[in-house]
């Protein structure tokens, strides 16, 4: 067993950015951060021997990385019909207007201040542009308007922030709550138990090829990391950055701002249940 088929979801080697199933080519944007891991992953959706395109997170607003998005679709002879959003966070969608002024396209979103054009999205839409089947799956936690995007064809889902290539996702309080987000990791694994998802296309880090792997290890992190906020709390670990200092002693200090996001979304779902 290699050390990548060690890790959770079974995560690719090499490169992040190019081919990663017969529809969806990625196009690393250069903005690598230890939020963002290697960059945001904007991606080129289409169907085989189809001249049209959908791309889901243009990314951040830098027009170089814009335009070279364009400039793949049309080296595979493709024009960029659509332009969609998993959430409306900058590194994924600030890049979007501009983006739609070099396409020409729409952008839809959940969250209506992020649409160009009079179409959303919403659960149960299909996006079929070119020909292409694109599910829209809902699910909010890690943002409120967040989306994912099963694409059948392949197997896959495309998660934005819901699910990372490596290590876990943000809960990002007050407008990520903790609830929805593991009501959202049990959707996607019923895609994987149920529709045969097996391909993770993340907004950050490298494919997973076991997407139920990755959802159940998410699900079994969040009740660890649960447990412990809990039990802080009982030690006498009362504000969000004391329970962080003690519950994340061992990650990067420079995360523990976002960590504290997530402590603070974990506090009040334990509030909400009466357990603290």
């Amino acid at each position: 067993m290699t050390y990548a088929a060690a890790l959770p979801g079974q995560p690719r080697g090499g490169a992040v950015g190019g081919p990663a199933t017969d529809r969806a080519v990625c196009v690393l944007a250069p903005n690598p951060s230890p939020m963002t891991l290697d960059g945001t992953n904007t991606w080129i959706v289409s169907e085989p021997g189809s001249d049209l395109a959908v791309v889901i997170d243009p990314g951040p607003l830098d027009d170089a990385h814009l335009k070279e998005v364009v400039a793949t679709a049309e080296r595979a002879g493709k024009r960029v019909a659509l332009t969609l959003l998993t959430h409306g966070h900058p590194d994924h969608a600030e890049g979007a207007a501009r983006f739609a002024e070099l396409t020409r396209t729409r952008v839809r979103a959940l969250d209506p201040a992020l649409r160009l054009g009079d179409e959303g999205l919403g659960a149960g839409d299909v996006i079929t542009t070119g020909g292409l089947e694109l599910r829209v799956v809902p699910t909010p936690g890690h943002t409120a308007d967040s989306l994912c995007f099963h694409l059948p064809a392949d197997a896959a889902v495309l998660t934005g922030d819901t699910v990372l290539g490596r290590g876990t996702t943000v809960v990002a309080h007050p407008d990520g709550r903790l609830g929805d987000y593991l009501d959202s990791l049990r959707r996607l694994r019923s895609l994987a138990v149920d529709d045969g998802v097996d391909i993770v296309l993340p907004g950050h880090g490298p494919v997973l090829n076991d997407a139920r792997g990755a959802v159940e290890y998410y699900l079994a992190h969040r009740a660890n990391r649960l447990a412990q906020v809990e039990t802080a709390v009982e030690s006498g670990y009362r504000t969000p950055s004391e329970v962080v200092a003690h519950v994340y002693a061992d990650v990067d200090r420079t995360l523990w701002p976002a960590a504290e996001l997530s402590v603070r979304a974990q506090l009040d779902y334990l509030s909400e249940h009466g357990l603290i």
